[in-house]
């Protein structure tokens, strides 16, 4: 049986032949030009010097003039080649790779500035490429990481009941229930994420005061902020601003946003919720959620916003397991709203989460 070679598995040299060849019909344009240009060249100038000078040598122009022309013209193909036709095969040679997975592909660094910007544009989005495919590969593994331990103690609670280890009681069965609960929150998590990713989450549009919000945000948070010891302030700018947004989702963003914080801040610690306005082209309304928390590390920051990161693995104070996915839905919220969301941080300091959007 005659085996069909598979592209994936072509070497390099092979490879950057299969290139080149791409640029054989350019190549075989410009010989043809070039022999053109000689014999049009020859042919005037044996007329020009035959008609006014006498000069009748025709292998002195033929083969004089002619071949300087020719050195002049394969230095300027040579230049030509070397300014355009190097970093365009460089730069397919690395599209074929992309094209057969192989996303560790970069082009040579080069400074002209006909493909300079162009490389760095390119190696650049196969840096986000290569990044999402690793986080692609890793959400089955954290899919399944996050399902297995309420999977786990709700199975061992109900063979304990079963084979009689433990008794039907109601603390048992309110366990298994707790986790139970604890699933179904995650499954819906992932499916607002992936509704706000592909941009398919419904948003029901109302305009109310932004103070209104705010408030029942510090209401709804304030027996577990005093119970914790940890003082809750709010700080609003402009009591009359309104904003037209999903008031439901918002309240989503921002709770969980102090969720976050009641967890990473100490007994005594302040948070706080300030809003203000913003003066531009576009009215904005920028919202603070402030914290004299832990704080978090430089190299953690830019992953904060990936889908089941957390600072720690262990679970929260309140006894509850964190999913992961808290701020990864607040950031394609406000997104899906045409705001930003942006985190400064400092250890020991605190973390302060910046929320702009627009009225």
């Amino acid at each position: 049986m005659t085996q069909i070679p598979d592209e994936t598995s072509q070497t390099t040299p092979e490879r950057e032949w299969q290139g080149g060849m791409r640029f054989l019909p350019v190549a075989l344009f410009f010989i043809a030009v070039i022999l053109i240009f000689i014999g049009g060249s020859a042919a005037l100038l044996y007329n020009l010097f035959s008609e006014y000078s006498g000069i009748r040598n025709i292998w002195l122009l033929v083969c004089g003039v002619p071949f300087a022309l020719v050195i002049a013209v394969i230095i300027i193909i040579f230049n030509l080649y070397t300014r355009f036709g190097k970093p365009l095969r460089q730069i397919f040679g690395a599209i074929d790779s992309v094209a057969e997975g192989d996303l560790s592909v970069r082009v040579p660094e080069d400074s002209s500035p006909q493909f300079g910007e162009l490389i760095k544009r390119f190696n650049k989005m196969v840096i986000e490429l290569e990044r999402a495919d690793q986080q692609r590969r890793n959400l089955t593994a954290d899919i399944a990481h996050e399902l297995r331990t309420p999977l786990h103690i709700i199975q061992g609670k109900l063979e304990g009941i079963t084979d009689g280890v433990y008794e039907a009681t109601p603390q048992h069965i309110n366990d298994a229930l707790e986790e139970t609960k604890l699933l179904g929150r995650l499954v819906n998590d992932l499916q607002t994420l992936s509704l706000a990713e592909t941009g398919q989450l419904p948003l029901h549009k109302t305009r109310f005061l932004l103070g209104d919000l705010i408030r029942d945000i510090s209401s709804n948070f304030s027996s577990q902020a005093a119970s914790l010891g940890v003082q809750l302030e709010t700080r609003i700018g402009d009591p009359s601003r309104q904003i037209a947004a999903d008031y439901v989702r918002l309240t989503q963003v921002f709770s969980n946003l102090i969720s976050n914080a009641l967890r990473h801040t100490p007994k005594g610690g302040t948070i706080s919720l300030e809003t203000e306005s913003i003066a531009g082209e576009r009215r904005l309304t920028r919202i603070r959620v402030k914290d004299t928390g832990e704080g978090i590390p430089a190299e953690d920051l830019p992953f904060i916003f990936d889908r089941f990161w957390r600072a720690e693995k262990s679970r929260t104070r309140d006894g509850h397991a964190n999913s992961g996915l808290g701020l990864a839905i607040a950031k394609q919220l406000i997104h899906a709203h045409g705001g930003t969301i942006d985190v400064e941080s400092e250890v020991s300091k605190g973390t302060s989460f910046v929320i702009e959007l627009p009225e």
